[in-house]
C-alpha cells in the first residue's frame, strides 16, 4: 500500500522541463578545473555538456585554462600568452586541488575535443581576444568536430561577433554578469544585453547573477528576462548554479541550460519529486 501511494505521488508530482546540465570547467567541485580529469569526470557523471576556458599560447596553441596567468592553478607565475605549449604542458595543474591530482597537466583544446561523447557537446569560453578565432576554426575543421557538438561563449561582444561570423554553424552565446544594486536593490535592465546579442546575430545569452536571489523580486526579474528573451528568439542559459533550489527556480522559469560545478549532484537532486 505504501509503495502504491509513493508511486502515485511520484507520477502526480510536477516534472521539470528538460534542461541542459553543463559542467563548469568540468566536474570542478571534485577535480581540478579545466583538466582532462575534470572533463572526463563530468562525462562519467552524465553531464549534457562541459564548459572549458581557452587562451592562445605564445606559439598559437589553444590551451585550456581559466586565468591569463598560470600562478593560481599551477604555482608557476607567468602569462599564458608568453609561454609556449611545450612549457605549459609541463606544469602541474592538479596538485593545488588535492594530492591525488598531482601531475595533472594543462590540456590543449584538441585533447579535450577528443573526449566529447556523441550525444554531448562542449562550450568553449574564449578568455582572450578575437585573434583566437581563426586558429579555432582551423582546429575544429582539422578534428572534424561536428558543429552541433561545440558552442562558443565569451564576455567580449567583439569576440562573439568574430566567432559567429567565422563559424556561423556554431551556436554563440554572449556572457553577461548581472549585479544587483546594493543601495537600491534594483537589478539591471536586460534589454541592452539582448539587443547587443540580437544585433550580432548571436544565438542567446548566458548570465550570472550577483545579489539577493531568494526574493519575490528576483523571481519576477527572472520571468521578465525569460519573456524578453523569448520575444527576441534567443537562447537563455545561466551560471554558476550549485544548489537544487537555484536550479529548480531557473528551470521552472524557462532557462534552457545551467552551468554547475556539480553536474552529477544537480542531476540527482533534480530527479527527486
Amino acid at each position: 500500500m505504501k509503495f502504491t501511494i509513493l508511486l502515485i505521488l511520484t507520477i502526480l508530482a510536477p516534472s521539470l522541463p528538460a534542461v541542459e546540465i553543463i559542467a563548469h570547467r568540468g566536474a570542478s567541485h571534485d577535480a581540478p578545473e579545466n583538466t582532462l580529469a575534470a572533463v572526463n569526470l563530468a562525462w562519467k557523471r552524465n553531464a549534457d555538456a562541459v564548459e572549458i576556458d581557452v587562451y592562445l599560447s605564445r606559439d598559437k596553441k589553444i590551451v585550456v585554462i581559466h586565468d591569463q596567468d598560470t600562478a593560481r592553478t599551477t604555482g608557476h607565475r607567468g602569462l599564458v600568452h608568453r609561454q609556449t605549449w611545450a612549457q605549459l604542458r609541463k606544469l602541474d595543474a592538479g596538485a593545488w586541488k588535492a594530492p591525488q591530482w598531482k601531475s595533472e597537466p594543462i590540456p590543449s583544446l584538441e585533447q579535450v575535443l577528443k573526449t566529447i561523447p556523441k550525444s554531448k557537446r562542449l562550450f568553449i569560453e574564449i578568455k582572450c581576444g578575437p585573434e583566437i578565432v581563426p586558429p579555432l576554426a582551423i582546429l575544429l575543421a582539422k578534428t572534424k568536430t561536428p558543429a552541433a557538438q561545440t558552442a562558443i561563449i565569451a564576455f567580449s561582444l567583439e569576440v562573439c561577433t568574430a566567432a559567429k561570423k567565422r563559424l556561423p554553424a556554431l551556436e554563440v552565446f554572449y556572457l553577461k554578469h548581472l549585479k544587483q544594486n546594493p543601495e537600491t536593490a534594483q537589478w539591471p535592465a536586460i534589454a541592452p544585453t539582448l539587443a547587443a546579442a540580437k544585433t550580432a546575430q548571436l544565438d542567446g545569452i548566458n548570465i550570472g547573477f550577483k545579489g539577493q536571489t531568494h526574493t519575490p523580486a528576483f523571481a519576477q526579474y527572472l520571468h521578465q528576462i525569460r519573456t524578453q528573451t523569448r520575444h527576441q528568439k534567443l537562447g537563455l542559459y545561466a551560471w554558476t548554479i550549485n544548489t537544487p533550489t537555484q536550479a529548480r527556480q531557473l528551470i521552472t522559469t524557462g532557462f534552457q541550460g545551467i552551468t554547475t560545478d556539480r553536474p552529477g549532484f544537480i542531476r540527482h537532486q533534480l530527479k527527486k519529486p
